[in-house]
């Protein structure tokens, strides 16, 4: 999401380049009670070196606020949910708010009631689907936590009580959590990093046993590379999931599917080799009428993702000139006729 070469280091003079999702945050964001957050389903807490002479900070987040500040992510879903709705000054009132088994709407049943008087029917019937999906968010993150403290042997022993050892469960809570953020302008920006490149784990709803990474260097093989393509499809299906909760979702006169730019893609082209040529890219929702959508645009060999992102940016009304590498925006909207290389 930078577009940018990161420095080779293992020390702590990292450096990148600000992230695509950090601009936006940075213009736009300070509106709301928290200008963006951060989430992720794998482990990201590695110190030290990794691969290639390069820190792990690299691998542990996709968001940078500056060239040399990285942003932490969020991998459990309590945690989310406590910064986005938590009732408590501190992480002690509401830990003790839980342990009393009092869901965050009892604490506020006052306000709602007061602010319900003060709304139209249809506004109230928004309201009360909200408080809805909030609630029912509340129970299936307890519901994760009581099967993780029952003894039972865990999937992902090492995973905070929070996190769902199936990773469908997981992403849909994510999904899940930042639709009704989105819904109450609670924030207006998120990044989810729905995996680790360098990740051995295993997700047999794929109908796959072989752990990520290794699968990923399939050798050429055809039977691998067909097994690697079930793996990389169950990951993409998870995303529909989230399209369909915001197009469902009231907002405006369309919903938040149509008011909302989503990013999807991959910084690997052929992992086999580590090649980071034509890498998969798409744009999803309407970003408040400024992408038309419903294109498939093929660039020319050599053009940098830099570009549909700068391009991007400029959909989003960011009038920055350049971002990463770009050697230009690439026109989002641009009829098949009018670009080149298609």
């Amino acid at each position: 999401l930078t577009q940018a070469h990161p420095r080779q280091t293992q020390g702590s003079d990292v450096r990148a380049g600000t992230s695509i999702d950090q601009h936006y945050a940075q213009k736009f964001g300070q509106e709301t009670p928290i200008p963006s957050m951060q989430l992720c389903i794998e482990n990201v807490d590695q110190a030290g070196g990794c691969s290639y002479g390069y820190s792990c900070v690299y691998t542990d987040t996709i968001s940078w606020a500056s060239a040399e500040e990285p942003l932490p992510m969020i991998r459990d879903p309590r945690v989310a949910f406590d910064q986005l709705f938590g009732v408590g000054a501190t992480a002690e009132e509401r830990a003790i708010r839980r342990r009393e088994d009092k869901s965050i709407l009892d604490w506020v049943t006052t306000e709602i009631a007061r602010l319900q008087k003060t709304l139209g029917p249809v506004d109230r019937a928004r309201l009360s689907d909200y408080l809805d999906d909030v609630r029912e968010i509340e129970r299936r993150i307890r519901k994760v936590e009581t099967l993780n403290s029952s003894g039972e042997q865990r999937a992902l022993p090492g995973a905070p009580i929070g996190v769902p050892d199936s990773f469908s469960e997981h992403v849909k809570l994510m999904f899940d959590l930042q639709a009704v953020a989105f819904a109450s302008d609670i924030t207006r920006v998120f990044s989810f990093k729905m995996g680790r490149d360098g990740s051995s784990r295993a997700y047999p709803e794929s109908g796959v046993n072989a752990g990520f990474h290794p699968a990923s260097h399939h050798q050429d093989r055809e039977e691998r590379i067909r097994e690697f393509q079930k793996i990389n499809t169950y990951h993409i299906q998870q995303l529909p999931y989230f399209l369909d909760k915001l197009k469902a979702t009231p907002d405006g006169d369309g919903n938040l599917l149509d008011n909302t730019l989503i990013i999807y893609g991959s910084p690997m082209g052929n992992s086999n080799v580590h090649n980071h040529k034509r890498c998969p890219l798409f744009f999803a929702g309407h970003a408040g009428g400024a992408l038309k959508g419903g294109l498939h645009i093929k660039t020319a060999d050599g053009t940098p993702m830099a570009n549909p992102l700068l391009g991007a940016m400029h959909v989003l009304g960011l009038d920055t000139p350049t971002f990463g590498d770009s050697t230009g925006a690439l026109d989002l909207n641009a009829a098949p006729e009018a670009t080149a290389a298609f």
